[in-house]
């Protein structure tokens, strides 16, 4: 009886493991099974994070493009309301009354102009006064950049002149810290004005003024001859109604003429074929120090005269009055009417250029000496006095009152490394550098 219980007990011992076994191994396969999901879930999760993600940098990137088009809508639409009230003012204007259609045009005149409309307006009248009898040889243009509205209405007041608008909206990033943003936005401007006038208008040159400029009453004249100098010779690389030394302590002769290695600026004329040049390489700030370089005028020229045929007034703008009082207000603008349609203008060719220039430096009386200035002023006739280098230059200059400053190598106003002025009399100084005898062909006296 003890024996048979005892299997009893086994058997029911066993028939309840077998359901336990059972139910662990159910179990495990449902873990397992749970474990699987889990697993996908969280790969699942991770998938729609990284979609999401891609999503959010997809909605990022399309929200950019949207804010550049809007803002290119924008510009276009600027654009838009400029050309139709162009179109407007020269319908109102009729430019065709402005360039004949028989006679072709000597050049454009741009006035650049920004948010000074006192200034325009002074320039504006001053230009008027002998623009009338060549209107159709000399065309005018105001060129605003910006949309200052008082600039904007004084140009627009005048029915002598066609109104063109530069809107820039491009941040401007400069070089260097500390650097004027002005500086780079009025190479945008002078780029933009040229590539108008050569480029849309068609003109084969331009005169480019600024907005704080008197001319001279032979001014049209003078550049009308210049010209054909332009034409003749390509080692003219422009035409400039500017004297960095004519003040007037320091010139006599309006008829007067010379060829400078130093770009002047202020109020000059260049043609189409030295833009084509100049406009795809054109700088992104301080254009006419860019001009002063070796590289950019390749050895060309510029003419200019003894007596200034422009006067800048412009105490108050971006260079901050730089230099006005000693160098700008003094200048003497010149009052003859002189007859250039006359004037033979052959001896500033390249060719016969060197040779005149020669014959007066040859002919000036050698002073030396630390008294040279002293002994310029006592000696009757033309004087030169050397210089050994530009601080020796720059020790003389400074004596005598003339511009100092030198630009990639030369200083103002000079060719072949000669300075010429007047002083205080007919007489002309010839401030002589240690190579220019030799560059200019004469033998050391």
């Amino acid at each position: 009886m003890g024996k048979w219980w005892r299997c009893d007990i086994r058997y029911l011992l066993l028939l309840a493991v077998i359901p336990f076994i059972y139910v662990q191994m159910r179990l495990f396969g449902t873990q397992t099974d749970y474990a699987d999901r889990l697993a996908a879930a969280v790969e699942a999760e991770n998938h729609c994070t990284s979609q999401t993600r891609l999503l959010i940098d997809q909605i990022s990137m399309q929200q950019g493009r949207i804010v550049a088009l809007e803002e290119e809508k924008m510009r276009q639409d600027q654009e838009c309301r400029q050309l139709r009230a162009l179109v407007q003012d020269l319908e109102r204007k009729d430019l065709k009354k402005l360039i004949s259609n028989v006679q072709v045009p000597v050049a454009a005149v741009v006035v650049m102009a920004c948010n000074r409309a006192d200034y325009l307006e002074r320039t504006i009248k001053s230009i008027l006064k002998y623009q009338k009898s060549v209107a159709s040889k000399f065309p005018l243009f105001i060129s605003q950049d910006g949309s200052d509205p008082n600039v904007k209405n004084r140009a627009l007041s005048y029915d002598q002149l066609t109104y063109m608008q530069h809107l820039d909206y491009e941040p401007v990033h400069p070089d260097r810290p500390g650097e004027l943003i002005a500086y780079y936005k009025i190479a945008r401007h002078y780029k933009w004005a040229l590539d108008q006038l050569f480029y849309k208008h068609n003109f084969s040159r331009v005169i480019i003024l600024e907005d704080d400029m008197e001319i001279a009453p032979d001014f049209f004249a003078y550049f009308e001859a210049g010209a054909m100098l332009l034409d003749s010779d390509k080692s003219i690389m422009a035409i400039s109604s500017w004297n960095d030394n004519g003040q007037k302590q320091f010139v006599q002769d309006p008829y007067a003429l010379y060829r400078s290695d130093f770009f002047p600026g202020l109020g000059w004329m260049l043609s189409i074929s030295t833009w084509d040049e100049l406009s795809p390489k054109w700088p992104k700030a301080y254009w006419d120090d860019w001009l002063r370089q070796k590289e950019n005028h390749k050895g060309r020229q510029f003419v200019r005269p003894e007596v200034c045929r422009t006067y800048n007034f412009g105490e108050h703008g971006s260079s901050l009055g730089q230099f006005f009082k000693q160098y700008l207000k003094p200048i003497k603008l010149n009052d003859v009417q002189v007859d250039w349609k006359s004037m033979d203008l052959s001896y500033l060719m390249e060719d016969k250029y060197v040779k005149h220039f020669a014959e007066l430096v040859k002919n000036a009386k050698p002073v030396y000496g630390a008294d040279a200035v002293l002994k310029a002023y006592n000696i009757d006739g033309d004087v030169r006095i050397q210089y050994r280098d530009q601080m020796d230059f720059e020790f003389i200059a400074r004596q005598f009152g003339i511009f100092e400053e030198w630009k990639d190598g030369i200083p103002r106003a000079s060719y072949k490394g000669v300075v010429v002025f007047r002083y205080q009399t007919p007489r002309r100084v010839f401030l002589v550098g240690p190579d220019s005898l030799q560059l200019l062909g004469i033998g050391r006296t």
